[in-house]
């Protein structure tokens, strides 16, 4: 059962996707129609979960779900993850990859490899007051107030010097 974004629960559980290139207009018209569709039918042994969604900046697909109104199985987490994995190979895109960092520069949203930012942060030209979207948070409360942080306040702060 969807239900909107802002109406879900301060404690509901987030997976945060990072796409490593932005969407396009057309393709968010249907990551939205297929999302809406998968959390439609989402279940956890046949009992509806309660969840929402939403993409953020073309490059983030966030689905949180409502654990107080019925949790997630370890199936219906298998089934979300396959979910993203269809999409990936759909759209030609990794939405999976948890070693690749996102951040701001200006108005625009980079996307490293962990590899890449951390050479960066050595030659400064990253610092612990870069934002970066910390994607580890768990919770939609989290994610309101500690997902687009400077880096100093994230786990991205381990590579500053």
């Amino acid at each position: 059962m969807i239900v909107a974004f802002n109406e879900i629960s301060e404690t509901a559980r987030v997976w945060i996707y990072q796409a490593n290139r932005s969407f396009t207009e057309d393709e968010i018209k249907e990551l939205n129609q297929k999302i809406t569709n998968f959390i439609e039918q989402w279940t956890a042994h046949g009992a509806h979960l309660q969840a929402s969604f939403e993409i953020r900046y073309k490059r983030f697909i966030i689905i949180a779900l409502d654990q107080e109104f019925n949790a997630a199985s370890g199936c219906s987490i298998d089934a979300s993850v396959r979910f993203i994995q269809e999409l990936e190979k759909e759209y030609h895109v990794d939405l999976l990859d948890k070693m690749n960092v996102s951040y701001r520069q200006g108005d625009f949203i980079a996307y490293k490899t962990l590899a890449d930012f951390k050479k960066m942060a050595k030659q400064k030209a990253v610092s612990q007051n870069t934002i970066v979207f910390n994607n580890l948070v768990t919770n939609k409360e989290e994610y309101q107030n500690y997902w687009e942080v400077p880096a100093r306040d994230s786990w991205h702060a381990r590579f500053m010097n």
